[in-house]
């Protein structure tokens, strides 16, 4: 003799036979008209409340267990399958970040002229007036920097730990660039810092006689690194100026668009200061024609310019921000144009 609670089960299964049915029907279905797919998402939630009832009286139940199949079918109509491993990476790196670079192009461009200029103030002001150099250290200390530091610098360890400590100070300070924009002030304040730091060994380079050491070995590995850093210091102002100016958009919508466009630039700048470390650790101590040395930093600086700028320029104009797909970020608020 069936237990009541097999009574109580059958007897619902019978009362929403025709319901289930028709929404494991729609969850068959590939295309929908605008009728078929809201009558799809209320038979969605109608089943929810169902299979919620069975679980509660009986438990597990093979009802419930077909029940459940529809939903899960039914739910993948309007949530969408989950993205390859590899597509979602090929997006990101096809679509989304250069896309993110591509919109920061024309600030990069002022942060390299501005720092230019800083750092060429900087050294002509302290050639022009030798003894603020003692404010960096003593005249032994100097010319000892002049002559064997700077060089030294770069052969003072072996090459693979050199290019990884590099490389990690490097993408260290992007991140925080970036990370840390929304203040207005810190990718300023490590920019400036840059420059004039250039500017001094340059002035330094300079009075000893070794103005020719400080460009040689500073551009193989110099041009991407300095870019990189530019990058992402464009990025961090950006994501300040975001809710300064945030446009026909919220604040709030204007700094979470930002914000999630220009951290990917992190990523990206982790790569390239990835080359420029292991031209800094394997390739600038090399033995080799400067030339050759100069031109692996100028390729690598090409290729980085190609991929901000070109592949950029048409995933831009495909539509794409830098930001996430509307289904990763969330539903965005309606605002006024």
């Amino acid at each position: 003799m069936p237990s009541f609670k097999q009574m109580d089960i059958d007897a619902f299964t019978a009362a929403r036979r025709s319901d289930w049915m028709r929404l494991a029907e729609l969850a068959r279905k590939w295309r929908f008209t605008g009728k078929e797919a809201d009558e799809l998402i209320d038979r969605y939630q109608a089943g929810a409340s169902d299979l919620s009832t069975i679980r509660t009286t009986v438990g597990l139940s093979s009802q419930g267990d077909e029940l459940s199949l529809s939903l899960s079918r039914a739910r993948l109509k309007f949530t969408g399958t989950p993205a390859n491993v590899l597509e979602q990476i090929t997006i990101f790196f096809v679509n989304q970040l250069p896309a993110a670079l591509y919109r920061i192009r024309w600030i990069t461009v002022g942060v390299v002229l501005a720092t230019t200029v800083i750092a060429a103030v900087t050294a002509l002001w302290l050639n022009a007036n030798p003894q603020l150099l003692l404010h960096l250290g003593t005249a032994g200390q100097l010319k000892t920097y002049a002559n064997q530091s700077f060089v030294g610098y770069y052969s003072a360890h072996p090459d693979p730990a050199f290019a990884g400590q590099v490389w990690t100070n490097n993408a260290w300070l992007a991140a925080q660039c970036i990370a840390f924009g929304i203040s207005g002030v810190y990718p300023v304040f490590i920019l400036i810092n840059n420059a004039v730091t250039l500017g001094e060994s340059e002035a330094i380079m300079a009075q000893y006689g070794r103005i020719d050491h400080f460009f040689l070995y500073i551009a193989p590995h110099g041009q991407l690194e300095l870019y990189s850093v530019f990058t992402a210091g464009a990025a961090g102002m950006l994501i300040f100026w975001s809710w300064i100016a945030p446009g026909p958009r919220t604040r709030i919508a204007a700094l979470s668009e930002d914000g999630r466009a220009f951290i990917t630039v992190v990523i990206g700048l982790i790569l390239s200061l990835a080359v420029s470390g292991f031209i800094e650790g394997f390739i600038t101590r090399q033995d080799w024609p400067w030339w050759i040395k100069i031109g692996i930093g100028t390729v690598a600086l090409l290729g980085f310019l190609f991929y901000q700028w070109v592949i950029g320029r048409r995933a831009s104009r495909g539509g794409e921000t830098g930001d996430l797909d509307e289904f990763e970020a969330g539903a965005r608020q309606i605002t006024a144009a």
